[in-house]
Parts: C-alpha cells; structure tokens; sequence
C-alpha cells in the first residue's frame, strides 16, 4: 500500500459496500463501476483514497460522532481516545460509544488530546478521525493509515464556515463509508432543522455577543472570529458577533478588549468538566466584574462540540443558544 502526501490509499479486506466515487475540494465525482470504489476525498489540502469502507476505526476526537451515528456506521470504531461528554449524545448514541474501548481521556490544560502514536498504531486502524498535537498526518501516513480531520480544524484553515458546511461534511463521509443514502435524509433533517429554529430567532434584536474560550484555574481567555463555526451560529440566532471583523478562527483577547466591545452577551466553550468552574475562569479575572454581560447575568456555558467544529451538534449548540437568547415571544 503506498502512501503519499498526494494520496493516502486505504486498502481493506472487508467486503466492498455500495458507493459513488468522488474527487477534489468539493468531494464531487463520479461512479468508478459497480462497487463505487476507490473514493477519493480532499482532507486539509490532502487527497485521502479509499478502497473499501473502513472497518476499523480509531476515534481521536469526538466532533465525528454525530456523523457516524447518523449514518449507521459508529459500530466500525474499535477504539476511541479524548472525552465524549454523555450531553453531547442520545441514549442510542452514548450506548454505541460505552461499547467502543477507551484508549484515554488524558488532555492537558487546553483541552488537547495526549496519546502516542504507538497506542494508536497498535490498534491496526483502516481510518483515523482527528489529528492531534503529536499524531500528525504525516506521521500515520508512514505506516500506511489514512487519517481525515474536520475541514474546520485544518491548520491554517480561514475559510468563513456555514451551516452548509455540516451538509457537505455529512455527504463526504456516506461516500467514505458508503452510506450516500443515508446522509442525503440526515441532510435533509439537518436543513428542516435550522430552518425551524432559524424561524424562531429574534434576527433583528441588535444584541451582540462573544464567543469565548477561558482558561480554568485562570490565566488566557481565548476569542472566536469569523473562521470560526461560532460566527455563523451567532449570525443564525439574531446575535452580532463583536470580534466579526476578525478573519482568525480563534486567538487571544485581554478583559480590557472585552471591556472595549462589552458584548451583551457571552458564550463560554469548555472541554469537560464543571461549567461553573468554566465561568469562573473568566469572571474572575481583573476587571470582568464590569462586562455588561457579567453583570446581566447573560453569561453561558457550553460544552465545545456544540459550536466547534461544524458539525450536527452545531444545530444542536443554535437551538440552545435561542433558546436561551434568541427566541420569539
């Protein structure tokens, strides 16, 4: 099997499912025969090919969850590493994953996977879903297992994301995986879903809003711009986001830049753990006590994967957001 950092081919031994080629940035192709194989897909400016569906694999982060479990295929992960917080799931769901084994949940303070490459290679994977710190690409590529990273979580990634992106991410894996079908009618739940909720945000409120990610314990606060999924779900709940003029994904901001755009409301993302703590990470830090938001009591706490990467929790994240801010009498 020969891999390259123009291809990475997967080779499988289990029987061949139904599905329809596809090739570069947009996952767009055409049948290559019968049995729809090989697959090409492009992943963070890499062509991964596949010629079979996986079988065998190995979860590094948990944002491909929602995917997988709507397309019927979570029963292929044989292991699974980094914490998979029970509200993000369903029932269904969380009794797929507490049957998939627990490599380790160990991160460091920022939420980042710490696992070696040989726990991981040991496991024998087809496919690795998620790239962490020192798991890179290039180094599964070595021995010959592809990986795929979330489009949003490509280094160096500045492409404004949309709700449209879930969409095309849920089509790129129903053709790794062979599920077309089943994609197409989680996509079209999917789009039924955002329109709903859309339908009931207060659009014209005018109130702005902070995405922000604090650090526990204290220390950097960091921010969410326009390359972020933050950006677009404030957009689709009525709320201006106040660091849109910021092409970064995410980068660090002092309280006194808080404290010049004084939001009136602000979104904490965390990892795991207690919200409340996570609240505290930024409340009590110098001077927040006179953000507007702090002293409205407008200050919420939300577990990561609901707003980053885009993904079905992303709908999920909107829809509590409204909720909280954002509907209709």
């Amino acid at each position: 099997m020969k891999v390259t950092r123009l291809a990475v081919t997967a080779t499988l031994c289990a029987t061949v499912l139904l599905l329809a080629a596809c090739g570069g940035g947009s996952g767009a192709g055409t049948s290559a025969g019968g049995e729809g194989y090989p697959v090409t897909v492009t992943n963070c400016g890499v062509d991964v090919t596949f010629d079979a569906a996986p079988q065998r694999v190995v979860l590094l982060k948990s944002a491909a969850v929602p995917y997988l479990h709507s397309l019927g295929v979570l029963d292929r992960v044989t292991a699974r590493a980094g914490q998979y917080p029970k509200e993000y799931y369903d029932a269904a769901t969380l009794a797929a994953l507490d049957r998939i084994p627990l490599l380790t949940d160990r991160t460091d303070t920022s939420g980042h996977l710490q696992i070696s490459k040989e726990v991981v290679i040991s496991q024998q994977p087809d496919l690795v879903l998620g790239e962490v710190d020192n798991l890179s690409r290039d180094t599964l590529s070595a021995v010959d297992i592809p990986l795929l990273e979330e489009p949003a979580m490509c280094p160096n990634s500045t492409a404004v994301p949309t709700f449209d992106d879930i969409y095309a991410q849920m089509r790129a894996y129903g053709r790794v995986f062979g599920r077309e079908a089943e994609a197409a009618s989680a996509v079209t739940a999917l789009t039924q879903r955002v329109t709903a909720i859309r339908a009931r945000a207060q659009t014209a409120s005018g109130r702005t809003a902070a995405v922000l990610y604090p650090t526990v314990g204290g220390g950097v606060t960091y921010a969410y711009g326009t390359a972020s999924m933050a950006h677009p779900q404030l957009e689709a709940a009525g709320l201006r986001n106040v660091f849109g003029d910021s092409p970064e994904r995410v980068f660090e901001v002092t309280v006194e830049e808080l404290l010049g755009r004084n939001p009136d409301v602000l979104i904490l993302l965390y990892g795991d753990g207690d919200p409340s703590a996570v609240e505290q990470g930024l409340t009590s830090l110098p001077g927040a006590a006179n953000l507007k938001a702090v002293r409205d009591g407008t200050v919420m706490t939300q577990l990561f994967n609901f707003t980053e990467p885009p993904s079905p929790l992303s709908v999920d994240g909107l829809e509590r957001i409204v909720d909280r801010f954002g509907a209709k009498p």
